[in-house]
């Protein structure tokens, strides 16, 4: 009798042990929800190829990653003190909005407010909106209350971003006057072949600059004056571009300088012409390639969730400033393109390697931006940082190998002489003034972080 109670007394304290283990992991709490480095590379490279579909221009496309970015930067900023806010640096950028609830993942929010800033900023919001919601599906069913929290200030801050983004002058430049070619003067840029577009973004200097005062504050030296003369120096130039490309044709396509420009072209404006059809092939902006650099070196160098989103944010801000100057000396200048002059007066028949792009030629957008951009980049990574850069493998192009930022920037600008879409005078002063940006830059964010 005794032993068959004893028995009884065993299992029932089995089952009393059974039931406390389950009523204590019913009341543990859910898991916390993980957001990885490549979580938030992984929604960079969705906006990029939204922006490829939507076919944006380059100015146009830096403001769609500097904006997301700040607002992910200045979330996390609000727990980690190495990154420091950008208000700092950013003058006119008002502080954001706290919350103390203990519920909101930071890096959660962050990647949320990137997400609702990037689809108010493409065409395509669906897009965002499909890619969003399978995330937020996944979020919720992890952890609930933490989701609805980090939602919450995730899209407060936000609308906080996009009220203060809304005051850039943006949409005033919309409704802007079209840039017209009414002029003799021949040094003026005229549409080019085959689509012959209006020049883009001819207001884009009257986009509020990010870290610059202003955006003639890094003006560079006026371009050589137009002239058929064979002594002056845009004739010495024009026929560098000239005899260059003869020289890179008659070797073929295992040029090397061939190789170089069609890696860099990065024009989302390619027009095809076949019969009577013509269309646009789609690629991505100078500044998409080297964000997409950026995400290269983010992962050679194995940076946590908040230095990625650091660095993207920094070189987002360096390519944002890197247009305004720019384009602010694009028309300013107004300078006509090789193919123009070329086919005038030259060679009627002459082509260059890459289709020029629809705006004038001085200074050197690709020489610019990348200048700005490897500034930055040395700052975060060293300045002999090798890497395989494998940004143009989906558009069909191989990898190229660079030694550092430096020479990858160079390589970028010279680009553009041997694509035949530019002199030689924009790039070398176009790398000059980029750099100018990219260390101010640079200066600003590392002062007010220390």
């Amino acid at each position: 009798m005794m032993k068959k109670l004893k028995s009884t007394v065993s299992i029932n304290s089995l089952a009393l042990l059974s039931l406390l283990a389950l009523t204590l992991h019913s009341c543990k709490e859910p898991q916390w929800i993980v957001v990885s480095p490549q979580d938030y590379q992984n929604g960079v490279d969705h906006i990029t190829a939204i922006m490829v579909h939507d076919i944006f221009s380059p100015p146009v496309a830096s403001r769609i990653y500097a904006y997301p970015n700040i607002a992910a930067h200045e979330i996390l900023a609000q727990q980690d003190s190495s990154l420091g806010s950008l208000s700092k640096s950013i003058k006119h950028l008002p502080p954001l909005p706290k919350s103390q609830d203990p519920a909101i993942n930071y890096p959660l929010a962050a990647l949320i407010a990137h997400m609702d800033i990037s689809k108010a900023l493409v065409f395509s919001e669906e897009r965002v909106e499909t890619y969003r919601d399978s995330l937020y599906a996944l979020w919720s069913h992890q952890n609930k209350s933490s989701f609805n929290a980090s939602k919450s200030y995730g899209l407060a801050v936000a609308q906080h971003i996009k009220d203060w983004m809304n005051q850039d002058n943006y949409s005033a430049t919309r409704t802007m006057p079209k840039f017209t070619v009414i002029t003799e003067d021949p040094a003026r840029w005229q549409p080019t072949p085959p689509a012959y577009m209006d020049g883009i973004e001819p207001h884009w200097n009257k986009i509020r600059p990010m870290i610059m005062d202003s955006a003639n504050q890094f003006k560079p030296i006026p371009p050589p004056t137009f002239s058929m003369d064979p002594k002056s120096d845009f004739y010495k130039e024009l026929m560098d571009v000239y005899q260059t490309s003869k020289r890179i044709e008659a070797i073929g396509d295992s040029s090397d300088e061939i190789k170089m420009a069609q890696f860099w072209d990065c024009n989302p404006y390619v027009s095809v012409t076949r019969g009577h059809l013509m269309f646009a092939t789609k690629k991505i902006t100078p500044g998409a390639h080297w964000i997409g650099i950026t995400k290269i070196a983010a992962n050679q160098a194995q940076l946590d969730f908040n230095q990625t989103v650091s660095a993207y944010t920094k070189t987002s801000l360096a390519i944002f400033d890197a247009f305004i100057s720019c384009w602010d000396e694009k028309y300013r200048s107004n300078l006509i393109r090789p193919e123009t002059v070329i086919n005038q007066y030259i060679d009627e028949s002459w082509k260059p390697v890459l289709q020029t792009p629809p705006f004038p030629e001085y200074s050197s957008g690709h020489s610019v931006v990348s200048g700005a951009s490897a500034q930055i980049l040395t700052d975060i990574f060293g300045p002999n940082f090798s890497f395989d850069d494998t940004t143009e493998v989906p558009f069909g192009l191989p990898v190229r190998h660079f030694d550092s930022f430096e020479q990858a920037a160079q390589e970028a600008a010279i680009s553009r002489m041997y694509g035949g879409i530019h002199y030689k005078k924009a790039i070398v002063e176009g790398l000059k003034q980029g750099i100018s940006v990219g260390q101010l830059v640079r200066d600003q964010l590392n002062t007010n972080h220390e």
